[in-house]
Parts: structure tokens; sequence; C-alpha cells
């Protein structure tokens, strides 16, 4: 059975400007900045493009996030990669890790990452594994 660890998150997000070429799409752009606490006790920056679509309750984003600090006492580095959209009101989100991106004592995790909000505090919930590499 892989590790399922679970914790709370804060975020901070930032509107970035649009690169030239997508300035006259629609696109907005973010910049993430989070503090996982618990079981991952780490720091997390990332970029997010989004798009809000004409009918109420229906959007979509993708980001990239770089999360470094402490997976259950492991020390590294790793990418998640996020992938989110919701369908007048009703929200689908994948979260999963970049392979191959994990660096130090995390070399060789995978895993996916669901995001919880209640009463207004975020919280995660990972479940992962690491398999050595070669």
């Amino acid at each position: 059975m892989m590790p399922h660890i679970t914790g709370e998150f804060d975020v901070t997000l930032a509107t970035e400007a649009l690169s030239a070429t997508a300035a006259q799409s629609g696109l907005g752009r973010l910049s993430l900045d989070k503090r996982y606490h618990g079981p991952l006790e780490a720091s997390g920056q990332g970029e997010m493009l989004s798009v809000r679509a004409g009918v109420a309750g229906s959007a979509g984003y993708v980001a990239l996030e770089r999360v470094e600090g402490s997976l259950d006492g492991l020390q590294g580095s790793f990418y998640l990669q996020h992938s989110g959209s919701m369908a007048r009101g009703t929200p689908t989100l994948s979260v999963t890790v970049v392979p191959d991106t994990g660096t130090g004592q995390l070399q060789g995790l995978s895993g996916s990452l669901a995001i919880r909000i209640d009463a207004g505090k975020h919280y995660y919930d990972f479940t992962y594994e690491i398999v050595a590499t070669q």
C-alpha cells in the first residue's frame, strides 16, 4: 500500500503579465506561492494559466509547481503538474508528480495530490511512493 498523508497549506496568488503572444487570448496568468504543513513540510512556487468560459461556473486551469522541503522526513524537491476544470460549477482536478523530477532523498517519487478547501482553509491529501532509480 502506498503512503497517504494529509495536511494543511497556505497559498498566495498574484496576477502576472502575459507574454505579448498571449496578451489578446483571454487567458489569465498567476504566480503561486505555497507553504505546506504537516508530513509535507515544504514551500511551493509555480505558475498558473487560466481561462473563464462564457457560461457561469465554467473555467479551466493548468499549472506547474516546484515543491522543496521534507516529505515524511525525506529531503528534496519535485514538481507537481495541475490540470483543473469546472463545468457549470462541477469541478475536476488532477495534480500529479511530474515523472523523474524528484531530487535528493525524493528521487524516484511518484504520486498524486488532492486539494480540499473547507471553511476557507486549504488541505492536501497526497498518495505517493518512492521507487529506487538506476
